[in-house]
């Protein structure tokens, strides 16, 4: 049985063993009096740790004067502390051939390191001090300012990466998730240093914190370093404001379409539909379906429009999932004169899934993907380390990897034609980028 994380409390100052593997491996759980969770898996036969610290914060916890200002506290973070200037934090890494990196999502926030098993201590202290100890100077901020409003124009340039951006605007116009994790040109003009800085002092807590360890890690060491780190960091939850709660009551999906005007050489689109929220217990069969629909040269979507008719280079289905929402969505890239015919046929094979289902061939590859994808990319540390991390902060149950392929083995035609008529049938939204006149449509 999958280890329940979200629905046990931990006594504070206590550890338990979590997972045992047959080679040897072992997951383990502290949680400290400050509320801290530190997560270490041991890996048998390596001599690197991956080491992360994980902030229960993102974009949608922002509110919209604040939109960006998770992603631009990762930038802000690598800046300087009160013990090191921005040079010095990456020079404690680049000494020791480690690697030092962060990213934000929509509903978390990481920094990490992959360092050998010796230096252990040094990444534990570089991105502890950097969570804990920032200095977010006024001088950082304007001039890392600067560098966000490039990254956004970078990802305006790319039509494939924005067209993303718009149908989320579309399908949430009114609820965070609807809002780009960069957030846009005109809040991260506006957003001053202040604003910048109580948002970090109210969301970067202890009581927020995750810590995850994978590879060649003693446990018991790991918690000391960690308690090291945070020895000087108060707590008092009375004054924290809790985190918003999640999984309640899902954001409502929009049904729209809109097209945006930019003179592109070939249009980019997204049409999709409402979808399922993390925890759905249909998870593992609408994976199944997404991998055998569009996830990889063998599927349905690159088969037809692509093989048969020759109309895009890059055709794909995809899935997001949150604590309480989550969408479907195909993207395509193609000429602009084909839209319409590329719509046609991916509409056309949404609802013949729908209609029929999937053959038998077509789920035991689609069963292939997700086995191969997930064990695949559990082969380094880096990616052990950030599934202990989403199983403790977002998922709430830790499951062996036996368990997981027995899941996905255990998804059958049944399963995958109930979720793809439930979904398939869905209202369709769409966006699309590329060199039209205003007010044209293709949601007819």
């Amino acid at each position: 049985m999958p280890v329940d994380l979200a629905g046990r409390a931990q006594r504070p100052g206590s550890t338990q063993t979590l997972l045992t593997s047959p080679d040897g491996g072992v997951m383990r759980r502290t949680v400290l009096p400050g509320g801290i969770r530190v997560l270490s898996e041991t890996v048998p036969g390596v001599r690197s740790v991956a080491f992360g610290v994980w902030i229960g914060v993102g974009s949608r916890d922002e509110s919209p004067s604040l939109s960006g200002a998770s992603h631009y506290l990762e930038h802000l973070l690598f800046k300087g502390t009160r013990r090191r200037d921005a040079l010095e934090i990456s020079a404690a890494l680049d000494e020791v051939g480690g690697e030092l990196n962060a990213f934000t999502a929509k509903e978390y926030t990481c920094f990490y390191a992959r360092v050998l098993d010796v230096d252990v201590p040094i990444a534990v202290d570089v991105i502890c001090d950097m969570v804990t100890s920032s200095v977010l100077s006024a001088h950082e901020v304007d001039n890392e300012r600067g560098v966000i409003l490039e990254e956004i124009a970078m990802h305006e340039d790319d039509p494939g990466d924005s067209v993303h951006d718009e149908f989320a605007s579309l399908v949430w116009p009114t609820d965070p998730l609807g809002r780009p994790v960069l957030g846009s040109i005109e809040t991260i003009e506006a957003m001053s240093r202040g604003a910048i800085n109580g948002y970090y002092k109210r969301r970067y807590r202890p009581e927020h914190l995750v810590i995850t360890a994978a590879g060649n890690v003693d446990h018991a060491r790991l918690v000391r370093l960690v308690k090291k780190a945070f020895a000087d960091i108060a707590v008092d939850s009375s004054t924290v404001p809790a985190l918003p709660r999640r999984g309640k009551q899902a954001p409502s999906f929009t049904v729209a379409s809109t097209v945006r005007h930019r003179q592109t050489e070939q249009a980019n689109l997204v049409l999709g539909c409402a979808g399922l929220a993390r925890g759905d217990d249909r998870r593992f069969a609408f994976g199944v379906l997404n991998a055998a629909v569009g996830g990889g040269m063998s599927s349905r979507l690159f088969q037809q429009v692509r093989e048969r008719h020759g109309l895009a280079y890059s055709v794909y289905s995809f899935a997001s999932h949150y604590a309480d929402a989550g969408m479907f969505g195909v993207y395509a890239g193609c000429h602009p004169k084909r839209v319409p015919q590329v719509l046609d046929l991916c509409r056309e094979e949404l609802a013949t899934v729908a209609d029929g289902g999937l053959s038998a061939a077509e789920l035991e590859r689609g069963r292939g993907q997700m086995r191969g994808g997930f064990v695949l990319g559990l082969e380094d540390t880096g990616s052990r380390m950030s599934r202990l991390g989403k199983s403790e902060l977002v998922y709430g149950e830790l499951m062996t990897v036996n368990e997981v392929i027995s899941a996905i083995d255990a998804v059958t035609l049944d399963d995958v034609r109930e979720v793809a008529a439930d979904l398939f049938t869905r209202p369709m939204s769409l966006a699309v980028i590329g060199p039209y006149d205003k007010g044209q449509e293709f949601a007819a």
